[in-house]
This record gives C-alpha cells, sequence and structure tokens, in this order.
C-alpha cells in the first residue's frame, strides 16, 4: 500500500484496481452524486475504462499531486478519495477536491482530509496556491473549503455550461494564519 498521507483518523494512499467497486459504491448513491451530475450513477464501464486510467496517470505524471483513496485508520475501510492536483482550467493552482460515502459526512472527515492536504501542500510541497470548486447549492462542501481556510474567490463557468463557486487560499495568506495562531 503506498501511503500518501496520514491523519488522525485516516489514510490517504494511492488507488490501484482492486478500488474499482469501492468507486462505484460511491458513485451509486444518488446523494453523492447529487452536486456533480444530479444524482446519476456512474457506470462501472465509465469507471474501469475512463475514471481509473485517469486516476493512475496522475501518480505516473506527478510525485505528489493527484487523486487519493481514503480509508480509516481503525478497520482500513474505505470512506472516499480527495484529490490534490493541478487545476484544469489553470495548471498553476493546486486544486482540492473530496467525495466520501454518505455514512462518513458529518463526521469531520472531509475538513480532517482537506486540512491535511492544504497543509501537506504548503509546508511540505511549496505550492502557491490551493483552489476548491464546488456546485453553489452544496453547502457542506463549502463548509469545508471555508473550515480548510479556503475563502470564496468567485463563480466560474465550466465549458458545460455548469456554474460553479471557487474558492482560493494563497501561500502567503496560509503563513500568515499560521502566525497569527501563535500570537
Amino acid at each position: 500500500m503506498n501511503v500518501y498521507l496520514k491523519t488522525e483518523r485516516m489514510i490517504l494512499r494511492e488507488f490501484t484496481y482492486r478500488d474499482v467497486d469501492h468507486l462505484v459504491d460511491l458513485d451509486s448513491d444518488p446523494e453523492v452524486t447529487r452536486y456533480i451530475n444530479g444524482g446519476k450513477a456512474t457506470p462501472r464501464d465509465f469507471i474501469v475504462d475512463s475514471v481509473m486510467p485517469r486516476i493512475m496517470s496522475y501518480y505516473e505524471t506527478y510525485t505528489d499531486l493527484g487523486i487519493w483513496a481514503a480509508l480509516t485508520q481503525s478497520t482500513s475501510e474505505f470512506l472516499g478519495w480527495f484529490h490534490f492536483r493541478p487545476n484544469h482550467a489553470d495548471k498553476s493552482e493546486i486544486e482540492l477536491g473530496y467525495r466520501l460515502k454518505r455514512k462518513f459526512w458529518g463526521q469531520g472527515f472531509a475538513t480532517e482530509g482537506s486540512l491535511a492536504l492544504v497543509r501537506k501542500g504548503f509546508v511540505e510541497l511549496g505550492v502557491d496556491n490551493v483552489v476548491a470548486l464546488a456546485d453553489p447549492d452544496n453547502g457542506a462542501s463549502r463548509r469545508v473549503m471555508e473550515k480548510a481556510g479556503l475563502e470564496y474567490e468567485k463563480n466560474v463557468k465550466e465549458p458545460d455550461g455548469f456554474v460553479v463557486v471557487k474558492y482560493r487560499l494563497d501561500r502567503a495568506d496560509y503563513f500568515k494564519t499560521l502566525s497569527n495562531v501563535g500570537s
């Protein structure tokens, strides 16, 4: 198991093709995909033929950026995933994202993983900024972004016409916040 990051309650590790069933299960819950595609299940063949190869390509292209399977520390149960990767619209930005199984919602896992990734990005990887995108109506995701230190920047129209909110945290602001905590 190639571990990327550990938090108090989670392990983030590289995906393997053995994780296909986890992704199918995750994306078959209409509440999980509600703000992504209106609640439609992602077909298994699409996960096998498109999603998994895209995930695996990150590990070949980047050393420290990609999409990571999230597991509980205590039982190794699949929670969902986090991504920390170049933003498709602007490769100079590092995009934070997450998708968790509904049974793990409201327990702080999304915030815990996001805080750890933001810290890793700025402290260990030296990234200049972190952004995150969400459906404007997805209040829970927006709260996670805010708890992770990101602030609303603007609404963005995606190539498919869908409008998302964009949150951002720059390196200088991250370290300024850290120095104020100790004051």
